[in-house]
């Protein structure tokens, strides 16, 4: 399974639409681009994997692996990406602004359930991110 994450660039964060098989997913929301650092910035353009994780605070949420001099970015429930996130991904049912979103705890779980059902068939997962600007 491939997810394809387009994404636009703004001062105050880093919206996208997350797609598979041509089918949009959700919506994402994200740090705003600065230039790779770790707490502060969105995940670089690119071909990662994805993997079930497992946290106290999250549950059952999805990791994005192999990503350039970073770790432990996860795709997990926020609706406020400078408040919530620290480099991680949140889906969400609706962008309300740069970095900002509504419902993420049901764009998450419609999420997790697609990519779980994929990991639990054996299926190799993966994401590309793009640029949409």
């Amino acid at each position: 399974m491939v997810l394809f994450l387009t994404r636009q660039y703004f001062h105050g964060g880093t919206n996208g639409k997350l797609r598979c098989a041509g089918r949009v997913i959700c919506s994402t929301i994200e740090l705003p681009w600065r230039q790779n650092r770790s707490g502060i910035s969105c995940i670089p353009e690119g071909k990662y994997g994805i993997a079930r994780r497992y946290s106290r605070r999250f549950g059952w949420h999805l990791e994005v692996v192999g990503v350039p001099d970073r770790s432990l970015i996860l795709i997990h429930p926020a609706n406020n990406a400078q408040l919530e996130l620290r480099g991680c991904i949140a889906p969400v049912t609706v962008i309300s602004g740069a970095g900002l979103g509504l419902q993420s705890r049901k764009a998450c779980a419609a999420l997790a359930a697609l990519v779980f059902a994929a990991l639990e068939r054996e299926e190799e997962v993966m994401i590309v991110v793009e640029s949409l600007n």
